[in-house]
């Protein structure tokens, strides 16, 4: 039973280290038009189905994205898989904390930071009351 185990093991992992080493994928230009289009229309989907608010803030993210050097970018990426990360009570947080720090000048928000890395949690919950997260969007209609 034991040899089984081991075997299958070893099979799994050279499998798993053959599929690793496949050829790399290729760029956008070299892509066929139906790989194109299977990457595009999840996109084009939710963009038919945003009220135009949303479409508004997708296409100035989108905007945004092509002016920031690779290091912002990965810096967005790591920040928006933190976000997703997070219980819903740590987003609504984070919601609220941007909510407050948009307006602010970078010397306000950072006194907000240091103000709230010292608050205990029921100060916390506090000034989340007195300064409630706005309205997450909508989810795209289906």
């Amino acid at each position: 039973m034991k040899l089984r185990l081991s075997l299958g093991l070893v099979l799994l992992t050279l499998s798993a280290a053959g599929w690793a080493q496949t050829a790399p994928l290729p760029d956008w230009d070299t892509l066929s038009p139906q790989q194109r289009e299977a990457l595009i229309a999840p996109v084009r989907d939710r963009w038919n189905d945003a009220p135009a608010p949303q479409r508004e803030r997708m296409l100035q993210h989108g905007q945004r994205w092509l002016t920031m050097t690779p290091e912002q970018r990965a810096q967005a990426q790591r920040g928006r898989h933190r976000f997703e990360n997070m219980t819903p009570e740590q987003r609504e947080q984070a919601r609220a904390l941007f909510g407050q720090m948009r307006s602010m000048s970078p010397e306000q928000r950072q006194a907000l930071r240091d103000r709230w890395a010292r608050m205990t949690p029921d100060e916390r919950k506090a000034w989340l009351k007195a300064n409630p997260a706005p309205p997450p969007p909508p989810p795209p209609k289906r």
